[in-house]
């Protein structure tokens, strides 16, 4: 008889949100996780209601608090930049894994997550989407098949709400590129353009921003030649994408070391 599988016990931190609350429904749907804690803020009209009946999923007996305790094996937070350190905090005193999949850090966050990840696991990608990964990965190829006669450019649309530009996820297909060229995404990335720019030089790599809407995400790739050009697009039409990509994350992360991991790990892109 084969022993059953345990499932990894979630909590979800900012569950009143709507990542919060798609990843209340991923780990619904997933068979190989349970909820196991859900946090909003102090003061929030929903402490102490179920949920998934908050998430419209149906009764979980989760109540939602303002707290979060021992009880669960992993910790997912979408939150937002301005609650990552206490987040981190969090976790740590816990002694538990988290998957962040916050964008828009700072130099000094990005330190946090390093300082943090001596102590605990943790998965810190821009986008969770299983698509988005297998792009940033193809993209990297793409380059470096092209090389530097094709000029690169990334558009990417997000929703009115958004409060980052670029996304994380087109600063990381960005880097894909720049790495396969041998470049230094810093140094290369052109944000937007307007009045006398001049020719557009060989090395850049530019950025266009949309936004408006309720558009969930889409990010393009293209590298265009002189005769033709290649377009890599990925479009997310739900947020359960990004949760489902999420849980996956969580379910991997249990069983691992302390150490700063992204998607590719989870993934088996890296190599690794």
């Amino acid at each position: 008889m084969t022993a059953p599988t345990l499932s990894t016990g979630i909590a979800v931190l900012g569950v009143a949100g709507r990542m919060g609350r798609a990843l209340v429904e991923a780990i619904q749907d997933s068979p190989e996780a349970v909820l196991a804690g859900a946090t909003v803020r102090e003061g929030s009209p929903f402490i102490g209601a179920d949920a998934g009946v908050m998430a419209g999923v149906g009764s979980t007996g989760v109540e939602v608090t303002a707290t979060l305790d021992e009880s669960c094996d992993v910790i997912i937070d979408f939150t937002s930049v301005e609650a990552l350190a206490a987040n981190l905090e969090l976790a740590t005193r816990l002694d538990r894994p988290i998957v962040i999949g916050t964008t828009g850090l700072s130099d000094e966050q990005k330190a946090l997550l390093n300082e943090a990840a001596r102590r605990i696991p943790i998965v810190f990608a821009p986008n969770m989407s299983v698509g988005v990964n297998v792009l940033i990965d193809i993209v990297g190829r793409v380059a470096s098949l092209l090389g530097d006669t094709y000029d690169v450019e990334i558009i990417e649309t997000h929703h009115r709400f958004k409060k980052d530009a670029p996304s994380g996820t087109a600063l990381r297909l960005g880097e894909a590129a720049a790495d396969a060229l041998g470049r230094s995404l810093a140094e290369c990335a052109v944000y937007g353009r307007e009045g006398h720019t001049g020719e557009r030089t060989v090395r850049e790599i530019g950025f266009e921003t949309v936004r408006g809407g309720d558009v969930v995400g889409d990010h393009t790739v293209l590298f265009a030649g002189l005769g033709e050009r290649v377009e890599l697009t990925h479009k997310a039409s739900s947020r359960l994408t990004f949760a489902t990509g999420a849980v996956k994350a969580a379910v991997w992360l249990a069983k691992k070391p302390p150490g700063l991991y992204d998607m590719r790990d989870v993934l088996g892109l890296s190599g690794e």
